[in-house]
């Protein structure tokens, strides 16, 4: 299969290239994370870069495991570096190497050295890292495939409202790992692999790495915020519900499974936002998966709720565009999404359909009310010319999703 391409996160590669910064590409397990570096060093050879001036190596691959310890692999790299050129060093799954920021940390003090590093949790980037390299990298979220990488890797006629649909319902029941694109034919080998993808998460990523013995616990745990994506959740009502049901267990440990599965980056939360107050809320967040097949397979025909998947679909396009995004509170009101970037705000709504004035009416009320002047948005799947209520624009979530 061909390599697929990620224009934004190689944009964001090159915007840093030879910048005296470390670049850390974060995101979930085969996401496309190796893929990236393999395409940046091709990037950096067509630009002129010798090949011999780009060191690489993959920490999943055995070739490097004698380098899995911090002194090895800096004496590695160091005996490698160029004298009078820049030297690109792109270390891939680096997480594997115990205390590999040491060596990290003294290679950036090397001239002409530019660092690129992978990893595959949160925890990898918001302890190792921050503790010793605070001020001296930048981040590069990754997640699978947008909507629009899927077309365009596919080809689909985007002008086409039957091809655009039928893209996205392949799209959110498929998954969007970039290999699945090459099991496009067999829905035996992708459950497979989307299998695969959760056991490897659950197990190297929360489990050994947390310690964690109830995995069976973990795992129901698990497949209650995929059944409830989109609502509104505590780790009291999680414990509750789960009790309830016959299956027991304290909101603490619900608490430290749920922290867990948002570091492994199975899982993003979104926090409430008072609106009016201008001040985060303490308590009731939502959550959403990183990748729609993933809840599919596991859930099985529990797993397609238009309305709630498309709202993750929408909340994972905010996440890639750079925006913090927050659940948004008025009196007796919520707003789907508070999305923030810099300077900028914008509210969204998110509804499968809104041809029914009822809906219609509910959807622009919330926004109605706030009074502001920063721009509002409402998002379905009705394949409807766009619309303007009073400053407030409707549009097809599909267009939007495949818009810049």
């Amino acid at each position: 299969m061909a390599q697929v391409a990620r224009p934004s996160y190689m944009a964001d590669l090159m915007r840093w290239r030879d910048r005296n910064v470390i670049k850390v590409v974060s995101g979930v397990r085969r996401c496309g994370k190796s893929t990236l570096l393999g395409l940046f060093r091709d990037e950096l050879i067509r630009s002129g870069v010798d090949a011999d001036s780009i060191l690489t190596l993959n920490f999943e691959d055995l070739r490097w495991e004698h380098l899995r310890e911090y002194h090895a692999l800096f004496d590695y790299v160091e005996e490698r570096l160029a004298d009078n050129a820049m030297t690109y060093v792109l270390l891939d799954e680096v997480q594997s190497v115990p205390e590999f920021e040491r060596a990290v940390d003294s290679l950036y003090l090397r001239d002409n050295v530019d660092i690129y590093l992978t990893g595959s949790n949160a925890y990898f980037m918001s302890t190792e890292l921050s503790t010793v390299l605070t001020g001296r990298y930048v981040e590069i979220p990754m997640l699978p495939l947008s909507f629009r990488e899927y077309c365009a890797a596919l080809a689909v006629n985007t002008t086409s409202s039957a091809a655009l649909g039928e893209a996205y319902r392949t799209y959110v029941s498929d998954g969007s790992f970039p290999y699945l694109l090459s099991l496009a034919d067999d829905a035996a080998a992708r459950g497979d692999y989307l299998q695969a993808i959760y056991q490897s998460v659950l197990l190297k990523d929360v489990v050994a790495r947390h310690g964690i013995s109830d995995v069976a616990m973990l795992e129901d745990v698990t497949r209650f915020l995929l059944d409830n994506i989109g609502n509104i959740l505590s780790t009291t009502r999680v414990a509750g519900t789960m009790t309830s049901a016959g299956r027991p267990v304290n909101q603490r440990t619900v608490e430290k499974y749920v922290s867990a599965l948002r570091h492994s980056l199975l899982f993003y939360e979104a926090r409430r936002f008072d609106i009016k107050g201008k001040r985060l809320l303490e308590r009731l967040e939502k959550y959403y998966v990183v990748d729609m097949g993933l809840r599919q397979t596991l859930l099985g025909g529990r797993g397609y709720d238009v309305g709630r998947v498309l709202e993750n679909v929408v909340y994972l396009e905010l996440i890639r565009r750079g925006y913090e995004v927050f659940v948004g509170q008025v009196p007796a009101r919520e707003v789907d999404f508070v999305a923030t970037r810099a300077d900028e705000r914008m509210y969204v709504q998110v509804a499968a359909t809104v041809r029914d004035p009822d809906v219609l009416a509910r959807e622009l009320g919330s926004l109605q009310r706030l009074g502001d002047s920063y721009p509002k948005l409402v998002l379905t799947l009705d394949d409807d010319p766009d619309a303007d209520y009073d400053g407030i624009r409707r549009k097809n979530a599909l267009q939007w999703l495949l818009a810049e």
